[in-house]
């Protein structure tokens, strides 16, 4: 798949980590980033919005697709399915875009496979303490949900060791920076500078 222009990226975290908050800041500052929006069969939570935080569809829907093959990955989550399309994902790639994929380590290992050169990141909060007080903070679930987390949580974490970037979520703003730092550094890289500046290189030699 032809995808000079922008960079595929995996963002991994447990939940409660922080990672949607850190990818929602780092887009609203980066214009040439984009999320990509997952199809999911939960349902819409109070203030999530069809088609821009998921494409909500029914289960029957998704199974259709993944006969068709229009996924580049899925896989089931708490009972619920998640899927990235792969035609919005090859047209936002071709236009320039760097494209983050809000995934988990499997649906991460399923990417690599399929695209290589894609990017993988992985945020971890400062400890087990800090991720405890912000899954109970969100106040919408109960203990033994929390608890349920909890143990995803420590089993999602240890998968850390197969991704390209690590970001501790200590300090937000700090984590931010690192964050940028890595769409920054790769798009310095010198096949993209090469392809973005042809014309320059041809004048300067």
């Amino acid at each position: 798949m032809a995808h000079s222009n922008g960079t595929l990226y995996i963002v991994s975290a447990p939940s409660g980590a922080g990672k949607t908050s850190l990818v929602k800041a780092l887009i609203d500052a980066q214009p040439n980033i984009r999320v990509s929006v997952s199809h999911t069969t939960r349902a819409i939570r109070p203030g999530e919005v069809d088609g821009v935080n998921y494409h909500f569809v029914e289960r029957g829907t998704f199974l259709n697709m993944v006969g068709h093959g229009d996924f580049l990955e899925h896989a089931e989550v708490f009972g619920n399915l998640y899927g990235t399309s792969l035609s919005t994902l090859e047209q936002t790639l071709k236009s320039g875009f760097d494209l983050i994929l809000e995934i988990d380590w499997q649906g991460g290992e399923q990417v690599r496979r399929r695209i290589p050169g894609t990017r993988s990141i992985f945020i971890l909060p400062p400890s087990q303490q800090a991720l405890r007080q912000r899954l109970t903070n969100r106040g919408q679930d109960s203990d033994d949900i929390i608890e349920a987390r909890m143990r995803e949580a420590v089993s999602e974490m240890r998968h850390h060791v197969e991704y390209d970037y690590l970001v501790i979520n200590d300090d937000f703003a700090v984590a931010l920076e690192d964050l940028k730092a890595i769409f920054r550094a790769n798009r310095l890289q010198h096949a993209q500078q090469a392809e973005r500046h042809r014309q320059l290189l041809q004048a300067l030699l």
